[in-house]
């Protein structure tokens, strides 16, 4: 699974030419564009019990302000966890959790989000029954400022809310070609445009960072290479950073700069894409032992 394909040599390649990637003193590493800068995000000694269970031990990662970050693993091995951890589905063990150099302890899912950590989700969560636009309209929450009075007694100010939302909503669904489905059904759309759909409401809520578990699960080879163009679009034209889970080897060692591998709850390797390919230990957790010749 972690062997090189000639595609994803080319987009090593292309990395290679446009991304370095340089140590902080943390023993962590992000790309050059962002060593000035403080990390979006900085887990420290994280971890999560289920009774006697070690689900998630001694997580330590950092993601640079700009990064794209990949964090990949077999089947199991505690990621989904956490992506549940730094959205405070679950409170941690033990550990830390820095995002933008603010301490999460005690944030709940929605001090999560307004603090600036949206997600999407391996298997898709939209409100189906309602249109595009008002999917989008609910990730822009953290930006409503109107009062209960002003919403009850629809005064100017909240009149005004809801034309900016309408605005804001219809833009970011053009950045994704996707205006023209804004009165659809959300759940009337195809596969690929739902899931740029979950991305869109994502973004809506303003992140610093964006969690994006397995995006290219069910896509066709086509959709995967636009999902690739989308994140570096997001990345670029949003400044923010995006965190991944993907089993889709090409995708993650095309777009990916920085890069942790677990396995059983824990990190076994962190690297660039290069050195994960070619990290033995890695290999071996997703192509098991190799029998040695006599």
């Amino acid at each position: 699974m972690v062997a090189k394909t000639a595609a994803s040599e080319r987009h090593a390649a292309e990395r290679r030419e446009q991304t370095k990637m340089v140590p902080l003193p943390s023993d962590s590493i992000v790309p050059e564009r962002d060593v000035d800068k403080r990390p979006v995000l900085e887990c420290r000694h994280l971890g999560i019990d289920f009774g006697g269970l070690h689900a998630v031990e001694d997580f330590n990662f950092t993601v640079g302000k700009t990064e794209i970050a990949g964090l990949i693993g077999p089947n199991g091995a505690g990621k989904t966890t956490v992506f549940n951890l730094l959205t405070k589905v679950y409170q941690p063990t033990r550990g830390s959790i820095m995002l933008d150099g603010t301490d999460m302890a005690g944030l709940d899912i929605a001090g999560a989000s307004k603090l600036g950590i949206a997600r999407t989700f391996q298997n898709i969560r939209l409100f189906s029954p309602l249109t595009v636009e008002d999917n989008v309209r609910i990730g822009l929450h953290n930006q409503i400022k109107e009062g209960l009075w002003s919403s009850i007694f629809r005064l100017p100010a909240f009149w005004g809310a809801e034309k900016r939302m309408h605005e804001e909503a219809l833009q970011l669904l053009d950045f994704f070609d996707m205006g023209v489905y804004a009165n659809h059904v959300a759940g009337s759309l195809p596969y690929g445009a739902q899931r740029r759909l979950e991305i869109v409401r994502a973004l809506a809520t303003h992140p610093k960072l964006l969690l994006l578990d397995e995006p290219a699960a069910g896509m066709n080879p086509s959709e995967t290479a636009e999902l690739m163009d989308n994140i570096r679009r997001i990345r670029d034209e949003f400044q923010i950073a995006v965190m991944l889970i993907e089993h889709d080897m090409d995708l993650v060692m095309g777009i990916c700069e920085g890069i942790a591998v677990l396995n059983y709850g824990k990190i076994i390797a962190k690297g660039t894409p290069e050195q994960i390919q070619s990290n033995p230990q890695v290999i071996e957790a997703y192509l098991g032992k190799q029998d040695e010749e006599a």
